[in-house]
């Protein structure tokens, strides 16, 4: 069974910096186009970024230029580096396979990221 474990969240102020970090245990990573997702509380669960097994990336028109998604494949594990953070960030953010190349797996916790002076 797949297990998702999301960290490096947490509480940044506007133009602030954070680094998300997602493992990906019970399988290995390498073969599967994975994403970061981020959930607002009553919004369903938004695509942000994408990265491909062949490690092409695509972004969400709102986090363009601002979030870069990567990934380690010796470690299994997915990045989501999230710069010049502005208060419409603030959400959960997730990592799961890219849903349009396939079914989801069981979500992790995600990773609470508040953006607030």
């Amino acid at each position: 069974q797949v297990k998702l474990v999301e960290s490096g969240g947490g509480l940044v102020q506007p133009g602030g910096s954070l680094r998300l970090s997602c493992v990906v245990a019970g399988t290995a990573a390498t073969f599967y186009d994975m994403a970061w997702y981020q959930q607002v509380p009553g919004k369903q669960r938004e695509l942000v970024a994408t990265i491909g097994a062949s490690y092409t990336t695509t972004y969400a028109d709102s986090v363009k230029g601002r979030f870069t998604i990567s990934r380690d494949n010796s470690v299994s594990a997915i990045y989501l580096q999230m710069n010049s953070l502005q208060p419409e960030d603030t959400a959960v953010y997730f990592c799961n396979r890219n849903r349009a190349s396939g079914p989801l797996w069981s979500w992790g916790q995600g990773a609470q990221v508040t953006v607030s002076s």
